[in-house]
């Protein structure tokens, strides 16, 4: 099985994917931003755009994770924001159409929300020095995700307002038909786990 969280930037899929890494045995994460950063360095700076513009990586993106599902016993977990309907298509649906087990899930949050949580994490970037303009061109693509997430062939939908990363995580996998290990974080190491996750995934350049 795939699990695909989906979600406008900042609405909290790698956390959530992280989460579920760790608490489901055998599983697997697999970041499609990671292929799409390492096509924008074979680039001059001038000709980088929306990574997911390139037929490369959306073709690259569904090719890996054909390999993964066809050689790893264990549920795989993708953490990508992905709202262009014809590029959702050319991954997901093929994905389907070979036979794979694919269940997606769009994190959706209030406007406001999301951009709380934004500005939380550039407190973070702004520790290491890094310019926050990833979160800019995060609040330039938000209310284009939002709208387009809500839209039924984005389904299944989980408002995550006033739900906690864990409980995301539980109903993510509840719907999937998964079993989770208790979340035995305390509030305090649930915090740093988190924080953590988000130092991890500073993007620079």
């Amino acid at each position: 099985m795939l699990v695909w969280i989906n979600g406008p930037f900042g609405g909290g899929k790698t956390q959530t994917a992280h989460e579920l890494r760790r608490r489901l045995p055998g599983s697997v994460l697999s970041d499609p931003e990671v292929a799409g950063f390492g096509l924008h360095r074979m680039l001059p700076r001038a000709l980088r755009g929306d990574f997911q513009d390139l037929p490369a990586w959306r073709q690259g993106v569904f090719e890996m994770l054909d390999l993964l599902l066809r050689e790893q016993d264990g549920v795989v977990v993708v953490p990508m924001t992905l709202v262009e309907p014809k590029y959702f298509e050319e991954i997901v649906g093929e994905l389907r159409d070979r036979g794979h087990d694919v269940r997606h899930f769009a994190l959706l949050a209030e406007r406001e929300t999301v951009l709380r949580r934004l500005s939380e994490r550039g407190v973070v970037h702004s520790v290491r020095g890094v310019p926050p303009k990833h979160e800019s061109f995060a609040v330039s693509k938000l209310d284009l995700c939002l709208k387009r997430l809500s839209g039924a062939e984005f389904g299944e939908h989980i408002q995550t307002d006033r739900l906690t990363v864990a409980q995301v995580a539980d109903r993510i996998a509840a719907s999937a038909g998964l079993t989770l290990e208790p979340n035995t974080d305390s509030a305090l190491r649930g915090f740093v786990r988190r924080k953590w996750t988000s130092v991890k995934h500073i993007r620079i350049g």
